[in-house]
C-alpha cells in the first residue's frame, strides 16, 4: 500500500473535514510504530516495523483516532489549539475500538485468531482456566473481606488497621475487591472488567455492560457508551452546566461583596 491508499481506507472508515496526510517513513523504530502531529496533521507510520498490512492498518487507525480527536477539540475550542493533556484516555480508546470495529465490518482490518489454531486453543484456555477462574476467586475474596469487616466491628477492631498491618492489603484494593463480592457480576468478563461493571448502579445497566464485554467490546468502549446514555440530550447537559455555573457565580459574587465590605471596615 502507498500513502494515498492508506488515507483513502481511513476516510472509508470515517470521514473528516480536517485534511491530513499519511506518510510512511521507510524507517524502523524500537520506540513507537507511528506518530500523529496535530500541528501539521501528519500521520507518520514507521512501516519497517510491520510484516503484514494488517499491522500497518492497525497503527494507521490508532493515529487517525488522534486526528479525529484533534478535529473535535478544534471544533469545541473554535479552532484554537489546546494543550494535549492525557491523550490515551478512556474516550480515546473507546473511539479507537469503535473505528476498529468499523474497519473489520468493511474488510479493511481483521484480527486473524481463527487462522492460528494454536492461538485459538490457547485463547480459550486463558479465558476458561484463568480469566474466569480468577474472577470467581476475587469475587469470593470480596465476600470474605466483607465478613472480615463485620467481624472487626464486632471485635472493636479498626478495619483499616486490620487491612494495613494484618493483611497488608492496600485500602483501595480492598474496597474494589469488596465491591466485586457484593454485586452480582459475571466472572467470565475478568476481574478488571468486573471492577468497572460493579461500579454501575442499576442492575439492568450492569447486565447490558456485561453482555457487551462478553460479545467482545472493550470495557473502555462500554463505559463511554454508558456515559453517553447517562448524559442524555446534549442541550439538557448544557442547561445543567449553565445552572451550575450561575450558582457558582452567584456564590462568588456574594463572597466578593463580603470581602470588599470587610476591607472597607479595616
Amino acid at each position: 500500500m502507498d500513502n494515498e491508499t492508506i488515507k483513502q481506507k481511513l476516510l472509508e472508515i470515517e470521514q473528516t473535514d480536517l485534511d491530513f496526510q499519511v506518510i510512511m517513513t521507510g524507517k524502523q523504530s524500537t520506540r513507537v510504530n507511528g506518530l500523529y502531529n496535530p500541528e501539521t496533521r501528519e500521520i507518520l507510520l514507521h512501516n519497517k516495523n510491520f510484516k503484514e498490512d494488517s499491522q500497518l492498518i492497525y497503527t494507521a487507525i490508532h493515529e487517525y483516532t488522534h486526528h479525529l480527536v484533534n478535529e473535535q477539540k478544534l471544533a469545541e475550542s473554535g479552532g484554537k489549539m489546546c494543550s494535549a493533556g492525557r491523550v490515551h484516555n478512556a474516550a480515546f480508546w473507546s473511539k479507537f475500538h469503535g473505528l476498529l470495529e468499523k474497519a473489520e465490518k468493511l474488510g479493511i482490518y481483521k484480527i486473524s485468531i481463527e487462522e492460528s489454531p494454536e492461538l485459538k486453543e490457547l485463547t480459550e484456555k486463558i479465558r476458561r482456566e484463568y480469566i474466569e477462574v480468577n474472577g470467581k476467586l476475587m469475587q469470593e475474596f470480596g465476600r470474605l473481606l466483607s465478613q472480615a469487616h463485620a467481624l472487626c466491628e464486632k471485635a472493636n477492631i479498626r478495619y483499616e488497621d486490620y487491612l494495613d498491618r494484618v493483611l497488608c492489603l492496600p485500602r483501595n484494593s480492598a474496597k474494589e475487591i469488596t465491591k466485586v463480592g457484593l454485586v452480582e457480576v459475571n466472572p467470565a468478563i475478568g476481574f478488571d472488567n468486573m471492577k468497572k461493571v460493579a461500579s454501575i448502579k442499576k442492575t439492568e445497566d450492569r447486565q447490558a455492560a456485561e453482555q457487551q464485554i462478553l460479545e467482545g467490546k472493550p470495557a473502555d468502549t462500554v463505559a463511554q457508551l454508558m456515559k453517553k446514555h447517562k448524559d442524555g440530550d446534549p442541550r439538557e447537559k448544557l442547561e445543567r452546566e449553565k445552572n451550575r455555573l450561575e450558582k457558582t457565580i452567584s456564590a462568588l459574587q456574594q463572597r466578593l461583596q463580603y470581602v470588599e465590605e470587610s476591607l472597607e471596615n479595616l
